[in-house]
């Protein structure tokens, strides 16, 4: 809780968000998208975070909206895990059975995980359900097996399914906040971060309360030290972003030191004490500079003294290098020899086989 002390500090003007939110919206019934005039679809209303610094781990914040964000026409869909001892139909039936009794009515799909192997392993079926439903839940005990099954396409267009505990004995309440709630992505590879929070079929109050609900879940969860936020913005998908909130240029001061601290941490014991020597080695040079001048003072009347010649030790490591010298010619002696007495032998050779003819035939 001491890390996002001073990240509570923030507070959003209720009225300067309302402001941007009118705006907005005035934007938006102007400028109507081909697509909501044939469908009568409504835009997304979302809230950009921009950060300090680029945070060290990912992070994924659950907010819960004091009014849903999404339609009663959006279709949602539930991934559950295979029941032991039963059927594809006999789970699917088992799980609606508890959707029923728990009083639920936003999940319109119920999916067993052996018939999301079988009939949606191709790719063209994988894309079709991608574009059936608005949203995707799945048991928390299989989040671990979906990724290899569903494909990118999911994370690309952002619906990956969102865990639920089914075992959970406040189901209906957990699934509506998660349907009607948002989620805050925070990666570890920018220091961007987008949530929806409303849609343009609202009004302004609403979209004010669900603005302010999620500022303030943001600043409790984020696990991110000193001053995180920089600057929050409103906006659509085709709009300008509309600045809500901006940071104090104070907080760079805060940061700089925080990173300074950080380096005189880092620094290795080793260096310490390599620097802790020289300041030994080089304390002695400086006393004996300044004793020079003192003796030269007091010696001026004296006669000079003649320096004595002083023999330069040698280092330890020579006589190891002779020796091993003088054992690498003692081994090479030996060869020399036996060179020579080949020579000679070769010699002795020559002169026999010389004397063998000059030897006079016998008439």
């Amino acid at each position: 809780m001491t890390e996002n002390m001073e990240n509570k500090e923030a507070v959003l003007d209720r009225s300067q968000v309302k402001k941007a939110v009118q705006a907005l919206q005035a934007f938006l019934k102007t400028k109507p998208t081909t697509e909501s005039l044939l469908l009568d679809e409504t835009q997304q209303i979302a809230i950009l975070f921009t950060l300090w610094k680029i945070p060290h781990t990912a992070q994924n914040i659950r907010i819960p909206l004091p009014h849903g964000q999404r339609r009663d026409t959006d279709e949602v869909c539930l991934f559950t895990r295979d029941e032991p001892n039963m059927t594809a139909d006999q789970t699917q039936r088992f799980y609606k059975k508890l959707l029923e009794q728990s009083g639920d009515k936003c999940i319109t799909e119920v999916i067993p995980f052996n018939t999301l192997k079988k009939e949606y392993k191709p790719f063209e079926a994988k894309r079709r359900l991608l574009g059936n439903f608005n949203l995707f839940l799945s048991d928390d005990r299989i989040r671990r097996l979906l990724p290899s099954h569903i494909g990118r396409h999911f994370y690309e267009r952002k619906k990956e399914p969102t865990c639920v505990n089914l075992q959970s004995k406040n189901l209906a309440r957990d699934i509506q906040r998660i349907v009607q709630g948002t989620t805050l992505k925070i990666t570890n590879k920018g220091c961007c971060c987008m949530a929806r929070v409303a849609h343009s079929g609202m009004t302004a109050d609403e979209v004010t309360d669900n603005i302010l609900a999620a500022f303030q879940t943001v600043m409790e969860k984020m696990r991110m030290k000193g001053p995180a936020i920089k600057i929050i913005h409103l906006k659509s998908l085709d709009s300008v972003a509309l600045p809500i909130y901006t940071s104090d240029l104070s907080h760079l001061t805060l940061i700089e030191e925080a990173q300074k601290k950080t380096k005189k941490q880092k620094v290795s014991p080793k260096k310490r004490k390599k620097e802790g020597k020289q300041a030994d080695v080089v304390k002695p040079k400086k006393d004996e500079k300044k004793a020079q001048p003192q003796e030269e003072d007091d010696d001026d009347d004296e006669e000079e003294e003649v320096p004595l010649l002083v023999p330069i030790e040698t280092p330890t490591k020579k006589p190891k290098l002779e020796k091993t010298r003088r054992k690498k010619t003692l081994e090479k002696a030996p060869k020399a020899a036996a060179a020579q007495t080949t020579k000679v032998s070769k010699k002795l050779v020559k002169r026999e086989v010389k004397t063998k003819r000059r030897v006079p035939k016998v008439k």
